[in-house]
């Protein structure tokens, strides 16, 4: 059922979601050996809520507890792969698997990953960290499908980590070509054949219960028919499979809103084969996913192998490449992750604010509201035909107004737990006893700057104001080194670039003070530079013959990056450590589309088919630099026609100048701006360099792992199989050096050429396949994009120390809430003391994955909670407000650097002392539903025989808040912190 993808939720929820689980609960109920598997937790969390009555409700708990309704994946969607971040897989498993297991005692153990488009390695790991015992998969390659088939070669072992190695392996059984849904075609009838009840119908469902393309009944006459049908596909399967168990899935699509109709012609006609079974060879029984994973687990045979290869990128034809939604509906994709980003920020704050102030004044359940609401829209985007941008128009809407109104709420949020006194003895930062000194005082701002990352960090964040001069001053009202000059987007604002340091979850007030006049002798402007750019006059590409004779450096303690007067374009970085020199350009370049299905494959929301090689995108390229003493910002601007007065695209580099301080020097941030597009244009930021990497390049499975990607050369469609999804991170190495992108949205990415990294930032397509107008799936998107690469060159072994750690700073870069207007001061009577929180910091190669207040009330010991969802009682429980989820990651992988690989022992209660003081600590399966110590996965038989999971010692120290980190690892851990009173 999708959650969003043609109709929206509520249009779904009307038409035929609600009464799938109406109708299902009803009929499992007249019948014993009826099963049915649920997979999306958002559609049946919404019926469970508003449509369910009572007595649904305790049919629902019986056939839970028989194990006749079985979950499946558990999420409240059934996620993306390619486009998708690790943080947000993890948030809407956690979200589902919470309710489950709150409400029904239960744990989803096996996935159903049938419809996203290409399989990542990173989802077999989270899975297994989740406790699954088999995954199940679909769409991978047509032609690598078949040969898997012909061979026997669909279901295997998958070691999705090749750090985690045994430790995370899970079976996993690939789909034949026939896919998730049953057959249709009947040898003996014109109508599809196996679904009784139909197509389902919008708006409204039809009065009468009949509904279009309903099969031909089951009757005496048609019985035997069908069940030849039947037999001879369940018989085609077997032969491509190892044992004599074959999984028949029987739905499709929104099946089962009908589901009397359904069952009562499946019933007889399973029956009939039964009884005639030694005539037919084969007997058929109904089953959930869990029968039938146990069936193949009881065979006891040994599995190949796969090692951490995926199944990216995925075509269902030669012309068909699934490549472009890695770059469909940009807008879309920045706002999912920037929503992400937000709410881990305030979960880690507003825990940080109930573990010290548990009666302060933000109301809790308030404030838990706020974050639920932004946690189900995170994970409702994460819906394989959600931030792949494979949806229609309203559903894309939807998705961005459930986004945006939620993150709004979790805005006021962020504002309440920064400003509200803590408790009454402290004034606030907005407290009431100020008095006004002589009205001829310049006008002020405060602005409150957090780090939502365990790590310290000296940063530079860029806050948007009104006038030409402004000083920055600290909490302790020390001046701040600050920048200001004229905005990229405005002439009527400026851009002021403040140079901040916190500590680790740490946050701090500044206030800028502004001043009417320019800085003068008499009237100090504290630290801030004024910066004033230099224009470079237009130069047309057609005259470029000669180049690289009039350079231009733009020098930082770690890049000389020289510029070409001759085309305003980038010509060379010098990386300075070590002295050697990259030749590079970076431009625009567009691929043409086909829209007409009569001319040829067409590229859409889903499809990328480039029927020629890119063309430059531009005729014309002026450019400004803003020489700076804490950024230097260069502004490239790329013109369609030699004569255009407004710009198509735009790259402003920011060049960190901050010689001597703590900020890193080496990361060269880029902003883009691109559209509107012209129409069935999908735009490229091409980076040509003189690496030598072969066409070979290294993109992130959700920002997990690095995948090795050689470039592979096929009969037809070369170029866009040739696409990879990039979620955080991009690179193309040679021996000597390695250019590194990390993003803040999902893009598609290629090496169409020796030292060449081309990046897909925006599609505009529109075209005549009647599927896809049928369904308003086209891709006319007219917005204007502005994403964001950081950019790092370097050798292999000093960029390997970084990239993780830039990628994570990218996702999760300083809140910056300005507090107020700029207005005359106000006098504090007293200067406010005390130091700002205490700073939580973990080492460099560990990440704070979360740290939350899930809410979700269960007893921590399984036994306990199952009397308690079994006794009948009512089981409306109150949020636990006291129990803490925390994750913490290992970034490196084994071997990739000589120390930051190793594995790390710390001592959590040490490490959280900023926050509170560790009372107890248990770990926990991935989602917080498991205690590690009573997980116990099936161990398959492999190859090389190692066991599925080796017992590991996480409190290897003597105390008991000791662990050992290895690489690649995400830990889970609950905890409680000793109540603080005042």
């Amino acid at each position: 059922m999708d959650v969003g993808w043609v109709y929206t939720i509520q249009e779904s929820m009307h038409a035929y979601a609600a009464n799938v689980y109406t109708s299902v609960t009803e009929e499992l109920s007249k019948a014993e050996d009826r099963r049915f598997i649920a997979v999306e937790q958002e559609f049946f969390r919404l019926w469970w809520d508003t449509v369910a009555t009572d007595s649904h409700k305790r049919q629902v708990r019986q056939l839970v507890k028989e194990g006749r309704l079985e979950f499946i994946i558990g999420g409240q969607v059934m996620h993306d792969e390619a486009v998708t971040d690790l943080d947000d897989e993890i948030l809407q498993m956690t979200e589902g698997h919470g309710f489950l297991y709150e409400t029904f005692g239960v744990r989803p153990q096996f996935s159903w990953h049938v419809d996203p488009f290409g399989a990542s390695a990173t989802t077999p790991v989270l899975f297994a960290l989740a406790g699954f015992n088999g995954h199940l998969i679909s769409r991978i390659d047509y032609d690598l499908k078949d040969t898997m088939q012909k061979n026997k070669k669909l279901q295997f072992v998958w070691r999705g980590s090749p750090s985690l190695k045994e430790k995370q392996q899970i079976f996993t059984h690939t789909m034949d070509q026939f896919s998730y849904c049953t057959p249709s075609y009947l040898p003996f009838s014109n109508s599809s054949g196996f679904y009784w009840n139909g197509v389902a119908l919008f708006p409204d469902p039809p009065k009468d219960g009949v509904y279009p393309n309903m099969s031909l009944p089951v009757t005496k006459e048609t019985v035997h028919a069908y069940a030849k049908t039947m037999v001879d596909n369940i018989k085609q399967r077997a032969a491509w499979f190892r044992t004599n168990h074959v999984l028949w899935p029987w739905g499709c699509d929104k099946q089962f809103y009908n589901s009397s109709v359904q069952f009562n012609n499946m019933d007889p006609l399973m029956k009939y084969i039964n009884q005639n079974s030694k005539e037919f060879g084969v007997t058929v029984q109904y089953a959930t996913l869990g029968e039938y994973f146990k069936a193949i687990y009881q065979s006891n045979l040994v599995w190949e192998l796969r090692e951490s290869e995926d199944f990216l990128p995925y075509s269902t034809e030669p012309h068909q490449a699934w490549t472009g939604f890695y770059a469909s509906r940009n807008v879309l994709k920045g706002v999912a992750r920037r929503a992400s980003s937000q709410l881990h920020a305030a979960e880690t704050l507003f825990t940080r604010y109930r573990i010290s102030f548990p009666d302060g004044p933000v109301a809790k359940d308030w404030a838990l509201d706020k974050l639920r609401a932004l946690r189900w829209a995170v994970s409702e985007v994460q819906h394989h035909d959600g931030i792949t941008g494979t949806e229609s128009p309203k559903v894309a809407d939807m998705y961005l107004q459930h986004l945006m109104q939620a993150m709004m709420g979790v805005e006021e949020l962020l504002a309440a737990l920064f400003l509200l006194p803590h408790n009454l003895d402290l004034p606030s930062i907005l407290g009431s006893h100020y008095h006004r000194k002589s009205v001829h005082q310049a006008l002020e701002q405060h602005v409150i700057v957090y780090n939502p990352l365990a790590w310290n960090t000296t940063t530079i964040i860029n806050v948007t104001v009104t006038s030409p001069t402004a000083a920055v001053f600290d909490d302790d009202g020390k001046p701040v080194p600050a920048q200001i000059q004229r905005s990229a987007e405005s002439n009527a604002t400026y851009d002021l670039f403040i140079m901040v340091e916190l500590g680790g979850l740490q946050h701090r007030k500044y206030r800028i003070k502004f001043s009417e006049k320019q800085c003068s002798g008499r009237f100090k402007c504290g630290w801030t530079y004024v910066a004033k750019g230099v224009l470079f006059e237009r130069r047309n590409v057609r005259d470029s013959l000669k180049t690289g004779r009039r350079l231009l450096p733009v020098l930082n303690e770690c890049y000389k990056l020289m510029f070409d007067q001759d085309t305003n374009l980038l010509h060379s970085i010098t990386y300075l450590p070590e002295k050697r020199r990259v030749r590079m350009t970076q431009d625009f370049w567009e691929y043409h589309a086909n829209g007409d299905v009569k001319a040829g494959p067409i590229s859409d929301n889903y499809i990328f088919s480039a029927n020629a090689s890119a063309v430059r995108a531009y005729k014309a390229v002026d450019m400004e630099i803003i020489p700076g003493k804490i950024v230097t910002e260069v502004r490239q601007h790329f013109y369609r026609e030699e004569s255009d007065k407004d710009y198509a695209y735009s790259i402003t580099t920011r060049v960190p100048e901050c010689f001597g301080s703590k900020a890193r020097c080496h990361r060269l941030e880029q902003t883009y701006s691109l559209g509107p597009l012209r129409l069935n244009t999908e735009v490229v930021l091409r980076t040509s360099s003189s690496l030598k990497n072969n066409r070979t390049l290294f993109t992130d499975d959700n920002g997990y792992q690095m995948m090795e990607r050689t470039y592979r050369k096929f009969t037809n469609n070369t170029l866009a199989r040739n696409y990879f999804p990039m979620v955080r991170t991009a690179y193309i190495e040679d021996d000597l050096s390695r250019l590194l992108l990390v993003s803040d949205r999902a893009h598609g990415v290629s090496s169409q050429a020796n030292g060449q990294l081309e990046v897909m930032l925006h599609r505009r397509l529109w075209n005549n396949l009647a599927w896809n107008l049928g369904y308003n799936l086209t891709l006319n998107d007219s917005s204007v994009v502005r994403p964001t690469l950081w950019m790092t060159l370097g050798s292999v072994s000093a960029t390997s120390k970084l990239y993780q750690r830039e990628a994570i700073e990218l996702q999760h870069r300083p809140v910056v809430m300005p507090i107020d207007q700029p207005q005359r001061p106000w006098q504090e009577k007293e200067p406010r003391g005390g130091s700002p929180v205490r700073s939580v910091v973990l080492p460099p190669n560990l990440h704070l994955l979360s740290l939350s207040i899930p809410g979700w009330n269960y007893s921590s010991d399984h036994d306990v909670h199952l009397s308690h969802v079994h006794s009948g009682k009512d089981l409306h429980s109150e949020p636990d407000y006291d129990r803490v989820l925390l994750r913490i990651m290992h970034l490196f992988e084994e071997g990739e650097d000589p120390e930051l690989s190793k594995p790390v022992t710390i001592n959590l209660k040490d490490v959280l002392q900023g926050i509170g003081e560790v009372k107890a600590l248990k770990e926990r399966s991935l989602t917080g539903t498991w205690d590690i110590t009573g997980l116990q996965r099936w161990k398959w038989k492999t190859a090389d025989n190692l066991e599925t999971n080796k017992e590991r010692c996480w409190s290897c120290g003597n105390e008991a808040f000791t662990v050992t980190i290895s690489p690649k690892e995400i830990r889970t851990f609950f905890v409680h912190f000793a109540s603080k009173t005042f």
